[in-house]
């Protein structure tokens, strides 16, 4: 049993847990191909998920599009290359999909975006990078953590111009991957994450704002969690999924910009990590993601009312 970082978050959470119901969280329809490490962006009115790997170890070129309102998937054009552990953010109507590792483990510096019906090249990344995370800021795509040059904990930060296509780097936050990164308001934040293996998770809870010379901290996740995944909608960033030694994680925290703390939700109904996570309309969607430690996949797509 994992030890909350302080008594008062105890109180809180577990009060906050037990008012949730159970049936809070919805089931939805499957996404197409189960697959795991999957990227996701909200894009308009739908949730698109990118690559990932496949149960039999492949890195999918595959892009499907979720319509939460028809509860119904379409296929995408696939990607120009198959990758696992990418970063992805919707923005201006688009899908933007940046690094990853291929079949092969190679780390890409490659950027696509899909437009006018087709994916299209970008300047490459500065570095690469990959089981990092990424975020909208100032008319920038900012991406944070993960593994960078030499297969090491990446110590920059990469931000995108979206006017001039033009890359940058600047300090990013406390080295780790497998973080949840998201985005709301014009801040990026950076959720838990890992160092190496599954017993390196760690607490760490940061953001960025587009003027800041460095990142902030902010109040610790109060468990450590890598391979979660992040979104924001509403005041709230919400951290969902992940592993550890003990299996998959099933608690599901939100943090609370305004007050500055951490709650927790209802339990994730299937945990998982390498998740695909998204806000829109008011709920948090959890898509895809492995149901064990490893390799393993899912088509699961559960959804939870967050106001």
């Amino acid at each position: 049993m994992r030890v909350w970082a302080a008594a008062l978050a105890v109180v809180a959470v577990v009060a906050t847990a037990a008012s949730a119901a159970p049936s809070a969280w919805e089931t939805r329809a499957p996404m197409p191909l189960p697959r795991t490490e999957v990227s996701a962006a909200v894009v308009g009115s739908e949730i698109v998920v990118l690559g990932g790997f496949t149960i039999d170890g492949g890195a999918s070129r595959r892009a499907d599009a979720y319509s939460p309102a028809r509860d119904t998937w379409r296929r995408l054009p696939d990607l120009p290359v198959g990758v696992h552990h990418a970063m992805a953010v919707g923005s201006g109507g688009k899908p933007y999909v940046l690094g990853g590792y291929t079949v092969t483990g190679a780390t890409l510096r490659a950027a696509f975006v899909l437009e006018r019906g087709a994916w299209r090249s970008l300047p490459r990344m500065p570095f690469p990078r990959a089981a990092a995370g990424a975020g909208v800021a100032g008319g920038r795509i900012v991406v944070a953590g993960g593994i960078g040059e030499g297969r090491r904990l990446a110590r920059n930060a990469l931000a995108f111009d979206l006017r001039t296509r033009r890359w940058s780097v600047f300090a990013g936050p406390t080295p780790r991957e497998h973080l949840g990164v998201t985005s709301l308001g014009g801040t990026v934040y950076a959720v838990g994450g890992r160092t190496a293996g599954l017993d390196t998770n760690v607490l760490h809870f940061e953001s960025f704002r587009a003027g800041d010379r460095r990142w902030r901290r902010l109040q610790p996740v109060p468990d450590p969690r890598g391979g979660t995944g992040a979104a924001a909608t509403a005041g709230r960033v919400i951290s969902v999924g992940g592993e550890e030694p003990d299996g998959t994680i099933e608690e599901v925290l939100e943090y609370r910009i305004a007050e500055r703390r951490w709650v927790r939700l209802a339990n994730l109904p299937t945990p998982r990590h390498g998740v695909g996570v998204a806000a829109l309309g008011g709920r948090v969607y959890v898509i895809g993601g492995g149901p064990e430690p490893g390799l393993t996949v899912s088509s699961a797509n559960e959804s939870l009312d967050v106001g």
